[in-house]
């Protein structure tokens, strides 16, 4: 497979968004708050460079609005990630979550030119088998289906019309006046709702302030930057596939930082899971039904 430069943008990005749960799980912040400041930090930061280097430019006003509507779909999904995330397990939410590969590609044969290829649905299905393997089957007997349980599987779908959204607008729109306003938009939408809300502002230990900026730093700009760049150049569902594999990374940290059991059910899941990515990315169509008469003969 060759590495293109979307290909190496996507792996950064996920690399990056790695560290997500393993930083929240830590809970030194309260949710919303931890969500409006990944946002908040992150903007702040990204602002003055667009500015001074004069990168940032005004788009139509029907892209300046999808770009801000991209903005409050993703904060939105941040914001109810944290709190499945909190209020359950990690392995829930994530797998929950994760489950939007699915939605995007429903939403991208009912709505974008670009359908998706047979390799992509082939790739799903293998890649979904990996996660189940890598949670472990006895999960679902243990499903919760509470406040947290819709919370993830509604981050799911938010994300999913996020990426469906923001591939139309990264067609018209650079990434850095893209992000721009999508966080500007994220910025003010999770503020106004903690200010509702009556969530404290301040009041965090110096490491929880450096874990809010950590996430804005790491999480959001490098992340998004690269993953909106991979997005532009490439099919949304191969995006939305290839995040899959930031479970397997994530458990790894797990594993590293918070002591985290890893079991060789976990490891063959995981190679299951990334196999699965890699079907996508074949360039040949995979015709099942000449695999199984060669199978026959």
């Amino acid at each position: 497979m060759k590495l293109t430069k979307p290909r190496l943008a996507l792996i950064c990005g996920i690399l990056c968004i790695s560290i997500f749960p393993i930083l929240v799980k830590l809970k030194l912040a309260p949710r919303l708050i931890s969500a409006f400041y990944r946002m908040a930090f992150a903007v702040t930061l990204l602002l003055p460079y667009v500015l001074v280097s004069k990168n940032f430019k005004i788009p139509t006003l029907k892209f300046t609005l999808l770009a801000a509507l991209c903005g409050i779909l993703f904060a939105s999904d941040v914001a109810v990630w944290n709190i499945a995330i909190q209020d359950s397990s990690a392995t829930q939410a994530s797998l929950l979550t994760n489950l939007s590969p699915l939605w995007v590609g429903i939403g991208s044969f009912l709505f974008l030119k670009s359908k998706p290829a047979t390799n992509f649905w082939i790739g799903t299905i293998v890649s979904l088998f990996g996660m189940v393997t890598l949670v472990g089957f006895g999960f679902f007997m243990e499903l919760n289906f509470n406040q947290a349980f819709l919370f993830a599987v509604l981050s799911g779908i938010l994300y999913s019309i996020y990426l469906l959204v923001s591939k139309n607008v990264l067609s018209k729109v650079d990434v850095l006046s893209f992000m721009t306003i999508s966080l500007l938009a994220s910025s003010i939408y999770l503020g106004i709702l903690c200010y509702t809300l009556n969530q404290p502002f301040t009041g965090f230990s110096n490491t929880g302030w450096f874990v809010l900026l950590l996430q804005a730093v790491i999480c959001q700009l490098c992340a998004w930057l690269s993953i909106s760049y991979a997005t532009q150049h490439m099919r949304a569902t191969r995006v939305s596939l290839s995040l899959l594999s930031q479970a397997v990374i994530t458990s790894v940290l797990a594993w590293l930082f918070l002591e985290e059991q890893i079991t060789l059910q976990m490891v063959f899941g995981g190679i299951v899971l990334l196999f699965g990515i890699r079907i996508t990315f074949y360039d040949k169509t995979i015709s099942l039904k000449k695999l199984f008469s060669k199978k026959l003969i």
